[in-house]
């Protein structure tokens, strides 16, 4: 049965033609589009998962301060949230094919200055331009699932086979991003866009169909531009106040995001033809689903972010050894997302996001309770964790896509990519922000450090495991231990600020998708 929110989707049946401008296609046709459309879903999964493992080689060889690594990994999350919106939207007049073309052309391009680039701060700015290209392709990939697969029952199975190929790229990252840096410089993991997005752009214009919005309005740079300053700002101070506390830069970026935000809101509401029907907003169960993905992705990018430092630098792991470690985790969030869109028949979608969410809080509590010191601790957490992500994700983005006009479904997969990826800047910035404050606090050095050396391993776990191999001997070691212990203390605390954020989430994701009727037949808007 369709899983449907009762907010107005479009009709299981309709004329092709009369929504896109295209000819009625195939079941080969639909299924060989998807297949190349996959591609680029890897490599942005793929590219986000190889950059965690390759951090503590980029942290050895650019040598950034603590606010420059967590700037290398939230560059690009900072830049794409600004430009998802205003990309969706363009992508809805010039054509979603057309502007992922576009989008897979650069990222390839900047990709191969990122593997080149000679200092934290180049890093940084190419880490920023692949945000900008990335923004063309994630709302371009779900708007033409929601076009090419009209029908509900297709289109539920597509969009599980899409965030299958999250799962699957999140896998296949570590282990291929860990054989990578096991042969080649840290530069090489960037290098992988090339040969992903070549087949991409020789398939994409003969087997994707081109789709966009035949009554669009007219572009609205003044919208384009307030959503994008809102959302980058918004995205700025989460980032800041997680490592720098609550002080003045934050108080003015979240303020500008807020007021720019209002007018945003209110331009929208007073024009014929909105940017981003942001009345979608009022629906208690299109907002549950944003909210359950945000977190859902918050909670999976920061214990990622965690354990993968703790198995290379604590542990001792190569960068392989760790990828390999966590594809059990990947591989359930993967076979989850498959498997939960045939219990929605028979279990209300409320009581499984929230029973996907309460996994997520166990997984946490699981570290918690015994720890972060043993890694078979944090392999069953992970199994838990990706059951519960899988499982949540993939139900709250059928619930946004199934929602909207098809002609609108760049502005809304433009929603729902905004969410993923503000978790994701959440995950690194808030649950990292906040393991790297634990860190510092707790970290008791050992006598014989320089001053330099002393604030280079209070910063960071990487930066303590340089100053350790730099000085060598006993005071190497005994600062190894110390800054071990810290990290896992921090890891703790982490940990527990996260269970009963996931505990708040079931519950919140439970009282606002109850509403959802998953027996609903959709009706035409």
């Amino acid at each position: 049965m369709p899983l449907t929110a009762p907010i107005p989707v479009v009709n299981p049946n309709p004329d092709p033609v009369r929504y896109t401008g295209q000819a009625k296609t195939t079941p080969r046709q639909r299924w060989s589009a998807l297949a190349v459309l996959m591609l680029p879903v890897l490599l942005v999964s793929i590219d986000n998962t190889v950059l965690s493992f390759a951090i503590p080689k980029i942290a050895q060889a650019l040598e950034p301060t603590g606010l420059q690594q967590l700037w290398i990994i939230d560059a690009y999350s900072l830049v794409l949230a600004g430009l998802l919106v205003p990309m969706g939207s363009i992508g809805d007049r010039i054509g979603r094919k057309k502007l992922l073309i576009i989008g897979s052309t650069g990222f390839a391009a900047v990709s191969a200055l990122a593997a080149f680039a000679p200092s934290a701060e180049w890093l940084i700015v190419a880490r920023a331009g692949l945000g900008f290209f990335g923004a063309m392709l994630m709302p371009s990939t779900l708007s033409l699932i929601r076009n090419i697969f009209l029908n509900p029952n297709e289109r539920r199975t597509a969009l599980a086979i899409w965030a299958a190929g999250f799962g699957s790229g999140a896998a296949l990252g570590p282990v291929v991003g860990g054989f990578i840096l096991e042969h080649f410089s840290w530069g090489a993991v960037f290098m992988m866009a090339v040969p992903v997005l070549i087949p991409f752009l020789l398939l994409a214009p003969f087997l994707i169909p081109e789709s966009k919005d035949p009554s669009p309005g007219p572009v609205d740079p003044v919208s384009i531009g307030l959503v994008m300053v809102a959302m980058t700002s918004l995205t700025f101070a989460i980032k800041h106040v997680a490592k720098e506390g609550l002080d003045v830069a934050f108080f003015i970026s979240a303020l500008l995001g807020l007021v720019l935000g209002y007018f945003f809101v209110r331009r929208q509401l007073g024009r014929e033809t909105p940017m981003l029907d942001v009345r979608l907003f009022t629906n208690k169960v299109f907002t549950g689903a944003i909210s359950a993905n945000l977190l859902a992705m918050m909670s999976m990018v920061g214990f990622i972010y965690f354990v993968s430092q703790h198995l290379q630098l604590v542990s001792g792991m190569s960068a392989m050894e760790a990828g390999l470690f966590l594809v059990p985790g990947t591989l359930v969030t993967m076979v989850a997302g498959l498997l939960v869109v045939r219990l929605v028949p028979k279990i209300h979608p409320a009581y499984l996001v929230a029973g996907g969410m309460l996994l997520n809080a166990l997984a946490y509590g699981l570290v918690v309770v015994l720890g972060g010191e043993s890694n078979a601790v944090l392999m069953v957490a992970f199994l838990i964790l990706g059951l519960g992500v899988g499982m949540s994700e993939t139900l709250s983005n059928d619930l946004m896509l199934s929602s909207v006009k098809p002609e609108k479904a760049g502005a809304a997969s433009a929603i729902s990519e905004t969410s993923y990826e503000t978790g994701a800047v959440m995950g690194t910035a808030v649950l990292g922000g906040i393991l790297t404050a634990a860190y510092s606090a707790s970290i008791a050095l050992p006598t014989g450090l320089s001053e330099a050396q002393a604030y280079s391993a209070s910063e960071t776990l990487g930066g303590a495991t340089r100053v350790a191999e730099e000085v060598g001997g006993s005071l190497g070691a005994s600062l190894l231990d110390a800054a071990a212990h810290a990290f896992d203390s921090g890891v703790v605390i982490t940990a527990a600020i996260s269970a009963v954020l996931m505990l708040a989430t079931a519950g919140m994701a439970f009282l606002m998708l109850r509403g959802a009727d998953p027996h609903a037949e959709p009706a035409e808007h």
